[in-house]
């Protein structure tokens, strides 16, 4: 494909869910394997060797079906010599969960996000490999659940809310380790909860499981496919601003939500580290 090539994205799409799933059946049978006779370094050895095998097959994939796209990785970095058409980029994340997947928790993920000229995602696939769901989207055809449409919920209070977060790895040196907006949130909504995979946090969002998403510190590969299927299924993503200008971000705070509650949302995030108690 040359760059004045329209790229067509629901084969796009089609030719990405087969991947994320053949990616996250090769997590499955490591993830099997048992965990008991193995010491802490063997643990770390198996979710390394997982993470890059699962890297490496979605690579290989991508560049087989879109050579003149780049390439974007948490473990191998920029692939830049994979493709040389900087309008199309794929971000991967080929294990979104590791601690989860160390501990033997089945909450993880495969995540594959596109964007376009714009930097702003335009197909995503996630996959959990453990409960084989496959949320897929392409930008203006909505998001999907296992091929069946989703969309986000209706709740539209705070108080009666579910949401979700997640907090950065160095949450015992940084002073914005999500602390403070977890303890006022915690007392505003009906329930707060921490997952450990941000490609599925923001994928219950966009299918009605959870009604808001924050978190700050994300990678690019983080969230880009969630970001895609959210406001595919209807939902609303924005900054802790409430701006819609951090796709080229380094390590932005996002909030997502079913777009009801999403200003209520800003509002407690502003309220800080000295906000009173309700």
């Amino acid at each position: 494909m040359t760059p004045t090539q329209t790229l067509n994205l629901v084969d796009a799409l089609q030719k990405t869910i087969p991947i994320a799933e053949e990616a996250g059946a090769l997590l499955r049978e490591h993830f099997a394997r048992p965990r008991r006779a193995l010491n802490k370094s063997s643990v770390i050895d198996l979710v390394t060797e997982a993470d890059k095998q699962s890297e490496a097959l979605i690579v290989n994939k991508l560049r087989e079906f879109f050579p003149t796209h780049q390439i974007v990785g948490e473990e191998g970095g920029a692939y830049d010599h994979a493709g040389t058409n900087g309008d199309y980029r794929w971000f991967v994340d080929p294990l979104d969960g590791t601690t989860n997947f160390a501990h033997g928790l089945p909450i993880f993920s495969v995540s594959l996000a596109l964007t376009g000229p714009d930097g702003k995602p335009i197909v995503a696939v996630v996959y959990d490999p453990t409960r084989h769901e496959t949320f897929a989207a392409a930008k203006g055809y909505g998001a999907t659940l296992n091929g069946e449409l989703i969309e986000v919920s209706a709740t539209k209070t705070l108080g009666a809310a579910l949401l979700i977060t997640g907090f950065p790895y160095d949450k015992w040196t940084s002073p914005e380790n999500n602390l403070d907006h977890w303890n006022n949130f915690v007392v505003r909504s009906q329930g707060d909860r921490r997952m450990g995979s941000a490609a599925l946090d923001l994928c219950y969002v966009a299918a009605g499981r959870a009604d808001g998403y924050w978190e700050g510190k994300l990678h690019q590969w983080d969230m880009m496919a969630g970001v895609l299927l959210v406001l595919e299924a209807g939902g609303r993503v924005t900054d802790n601003q409430g701006g819609t200008d951090f796709y080229d971000v380094k390590r932005p705070f996002i909030v997502a939500t079913n777009g009801l509650i999403h200003d209520q949302m800003l509002d407690v995030i502003r309220l800080g580290k000295d906000a009173p108690r309700p």
